[in-house]
Formats: structure tokens, sequence, C-alpha cells
């Protein structure tokens, strides 16, 4: 059987947009720090933006589309999933697009393609910064290699200034994967003007980079812009650290260190000599490109160190290099659909992990497996299930979480205690009795704002973020203070992680407990050792 080069195209938009949309099947627990993607969206669907009506330490990019989702589908939380549904199909169309751009043969595309989605989209199930920059800078670098592989066209530096327009974004999402995104991307026009002796491109890039930043950037400027984004200035400290890189690429990085060595090895089996490969364009753009990547992912998991999988988007660019590589230099057809085949059954089974835990929650459902934890004969069984003891009763696994029956959490699965607190809090009198009642809400639970609800306050000197020394500072620390101790908020959530390093400032509780009174408390949607409680507390 013979596969066209077109069919092969249409099967790879089609698994790009049905991987994509598989989590609009699924019932979601409560996902870890996913308030900050909800009131970021929902205070852009409102009309308010960053520095100018809250503070924040980085740039507003990341919820330009949860905000548009909201606003066409509304505020709850699951609106977040499609609006990830949206970002993911632009991730892997994005790769894609470079891949085409760069000749990358079809069945190797195919195959990549699969790789891409199963081993960095499939479990991006909901919006969060450092996966959006990222989707960000490869939509960058696909309008970079169309400008760079365009036939001679003025139009075609419109997709240079596209791809300036993008870094852009990157930048304002999240800092590090910005600034690597425009270092990528001047490297690459660099190389590109060096051998075709014309540096207008990089002028051109640089110039619409920079005018393009001054227009999102000059109208905050008078809103504490320099105060809030993080560039390393106090009170913000910088994470940029040289000696922990080195050591986290020589400690760990297994896979960035394989890939490196396994591409060097290809390239002595196939290159006599730097110039032979230096005078391939069409290799040194995927080389440079791939080499800039696993230097970005090194980077990346020291920058942004949470969650720890955030620069795996690594492994499709190396994975589809090497793959190229390995073509060119064995007589082996990986258009031949056995070929293909082949390696979609490997890619399967070597990213195995991504999608086995959740075929074997319904198998369990089916076939529950309980082996080897009683003895028939009464003897103490010992084994990968039973050989620690856990004392703590307090976790509730995710298996019993429940939904709350609320609009604004809808298909959105929380413990039962958090689900008890969240409606005793709504049928308190003094919400139901009061329409316009002031509310700190220093919680996750920020879709209460859609639910009390209560107006979100404005202020550029107040954060959207109330991680200590993150997302506000002593200066906000201080400032919250005062107004508790002035008794200026009618109602206050704080949620207490005592595991946490002042994920929500512990300053803050000792005012409360100082100058409001506590009248609930219950389980926060969390789990294992960053458990935590929302306290609430009443003006006295």
């Amino acid at each position: 059987m013979k596969i066209t080069t077109r069919q092969l195209a249409k099967t790879e938009i089609l698994i790009i947009i049905a991987q994509a949309c598989i989590p609009l099947l699924i019932v979601f627990p409560y996902r870890v720090n996913i308030f900050l993607s909800w009131e970021g969206a929902y205070r852009l669907s409102q009309g308010q933006l960053p520095f100018r009506d809250f503070g924040i330490p980085f740039g507003g990019a990341y919820w330009i589309i949860p905000a548009i989702f909201f606003k066409i589908f509304g505020s709850q939380m699951i609106t977040l999933v499609k609006a990830q549904v949206f970002i993911n199909i632009i991730a892997g169309l994005s790769f894609r697009s470079i891949l085409s751009s760069l000749s990358v043969r079809p069945g190797i595309r195919f195959v990549s393609v699969i790789f891409f989605c199963l081993s960095y989209s499939f479990f991006n199930f909901w919006p969060w910064y450092n996966h959006t920059v990222i989707v960000y800078e490869f939509v960058a670098l696909a309008f970079l290699f169309r400008f760079l592989f365009f036939a001679g066209n003025k139009k075609k530096y419109l997709w240079l200034i596209g791809a300036s327009l993008f870094v852009c974004l990157s930048v304002l999402t999240k800092q590090d994967g910005g600034g690597l995104a425009l270092l990528i991307c001047i490297s690459l026009l660099a190389y590109s003007c060096l051998t075709n002796k014309q540096w207008m491109p990089l002028i051109i890039f640089t110039g619409s980079f920079l005018v393009i930043l001054a227009l999102f950037i000059l109208p905050f400027l008078q809103y504490g812009f320099g105060y809030w984004f993080n560039h390393g200035q106090p009170p913000h400290t910088a994470r940029i650290s040289i000696a922990d890189i080195i050591d986290e690429l020589l400690g760990a990085s297994q896979w960035i260190k394989f890939y490196l060595f396994f591409i060097i090895l290809l390239l002595i089996i196939r290159f006599q000599n730097f110039k032979t490969l230096y005078a391939n364009k069409q290799e040194m753009f995927f080389l440079l490109l791939t080499l800039s990547i696993l230097a970005e992912a090194a980077i990346f998991q020291v920058t942004s160190y949470t969650p720890p999988d955030n620069n795996i988007f690594f492994h499709s660019f190396a994975f589809a290099y090497i793959l190229s590589a390995l073509a060119s230099a064995l007589p082996v057809n990986f258009d031949r659909p056995r070929i293909i085949f082949i390696c979609m059954a490997g890619i399967l089974f070597w990213w195995s992990g991504t999608y086995w835990k959740y075929i074997q929650r319904l198998t369990d459902r089916v076939i529950p497996h309980n082996e080897g934890t009683i003895s028939k004969t009464g003897e103490n069984i010992v084994n990968r299930k039973t050989y620690m003891i856990f004392h703590d009763t307090l976790d509730i696994p995710m298996g019993k979480w429940v939904q709350t029956g609320l609009p604004s959490f809808q298909h959105i699965l929380v413990p039962q205690p958090t689900a008890d607190g969240i409606h005793r809090l709504l049928d308190m009198n003094l919400i139901k009795e009061n329409k316009n009642l002031k509310v700190l809400n220093m919680s996750e639970l920020t879709p209460l704002a859609a639910e009390i609800p209560f107006s979100l306050e404005k202020n550029p000197q107040l954060p959207l973020w109330f991680h200590l020394g993150v997302g506000m500072f002593n200066r906000e620390a201080a400032l919250y203070e005062g107004r508790i101790q002035d008794r200026y908020y009618d109602l206050v959530l704080f949620e207490y992680v005592p595991n946490l390093n002042n994920f929500y400032p512990f300053r803050i509780r000792d005012a409360l407990r100082n100058y409001y009174k506590q009248v609930d408390a219950f389980t926060a949607p969390r789990s294992a050792d960053t458990r935590g409680t929302i306290e609430v507390y009443v003006r006295p």
C-alpha cells in the first residue's frame, strides 16, 4: 500500500486537532495553581489590564487567548481547557510548519508530529505561562522559517514582522523563555545574513521587535511597569545562575546529553569537515535550531523549575533531526508505510507513560487488581504496593473528589470537604444579604469572584498573585496588613499552605488572626505534601 504525501499531510493535521480535543471529553480534578490562569483571564475579559489595574511580575500576553475564550464561552473553569485545546492545536501546526519549511521528509515529519503530540501536547490540559511562552516561540519560529525559505517576494517580510510580533508575545508571557526565543531567532537570522551577505533581514526583525515591544510597554510605564516586570531588579531576585545550570546539566538532564552526543556522532559520520557542513544551508538551519532548542531546555529547566517537565519540548526537535540525519546516512526509505508504522509503534511504546495512566483508570473499573496485598494464609505481604506504610489519612484520593454543582466549577472535581466548605460559604448571611461586599480572596478558589459575586479590586499597587517574593513583595504585604488592621474588608479568604514558602504570605495570616474573626475553615483543593486549608474570616 502506498501512502501519498497529501494523505500524510491531511492525517497530520487531523491527529493534531483530534489529540488536542481529547480533554473536552474528560472531567478534571481541580488543578493546583490554575487560580492564576482563571483570575487573569477573568480580569482581562472584564476589561482590566495588567499594570494599570493590577500588578504582575510578567506581561499579560499569557492571558490573551484564555480571555478571548472567556468572552466567547463564559468564565467557567472548563473554558480554560477549551482555550488550551486551541493553544495545543496552534503548537502542533507550528511544529509541523517548521518541519515543512526545513523540507523534512514526509514520513519523518509525520512520525515527528505524532511524537510532538504525545510527548508535549497530550498532557497539557490547562493553560500555563511556562507552556504558552514556548507555543508563542513556536509560532515565531514557524513565521521565521517561512521567511527564510520563501521564494523571493517582498511580501515575505510580513513573515519576518510576524515572527518579531510573536517573540514579543513570548517575552511578555515569560521573560526567560521569551528572551531565549529572541536569541534563537537572532542566531538563525545571523547565519542566514552571514551566508547571503545581506543584513537587512536582521535589521528589520530587530527593529520590528523593538517597535512592537515599545508599543506594548510604553502605555504602562506610568503604572509602575518597571517595578512589576521582573528583569532581575529589586525587589525581584534574578533566577539566572550559571552554577545552577551547569549543576542541573551535569547532574541530571540525561536526555539532553544523550541527544547532544548522538547528534555530534551523526555529524562526524556524515560530514568530513565543518566547511562542508557550513555550506549546507538547510542542514545548518536544522542543526542550529535543534542545538538552540537543547540549550534553551537546559536553561529553562533551571529558570522555570516548576512543574519539572516544563522543558520537554526539546524531545520532538531532537527526534526529528536525528531521524532526518539517519535517513540521509542509511539506505532506508522512511516514507514507506512499513517504516512509518514501525516508528509509530515505537513512539507509542516509548511514551506509553503519557496515556497508560488514563487507560489504567478505565481497566481498573472493569478488572480491579488488588493482588498481593492480602495473604490467604495470614502472612505479612511485602511488595511494591505494600512495602511502605502510610499513616496519613487526611489526604483524600482524587477518585473520591466530587463536583460542586456550581456553574464556574462545572466539570471540575474537588475534595468533598472543599465542596462542602464552598457551599457553607455561599450560604452565609453576610453574602446573601450584601451585594457590594469588599472581599479579599487569598485562596486558589478565584472563581468565587463570579459565584458570590464580588468585584475584583483595580489598583496598580495591588498584586494579582500573592506569592511573597514572586508575585508580591514586602511593600504589598504591608499595604494589606494596613487594610486588615483598618478592617477594610467585609470578608477574607486565606489559604494556609504550611509546606510552601509564603505561597500566601504567613504575615498576612498573622494580621488576620489579630484583627479579624475566623468563622470557618475547609480543605483546599490540593493533595500530598502541599495540602492546605482555606480559612474564612469576617470583620468582627
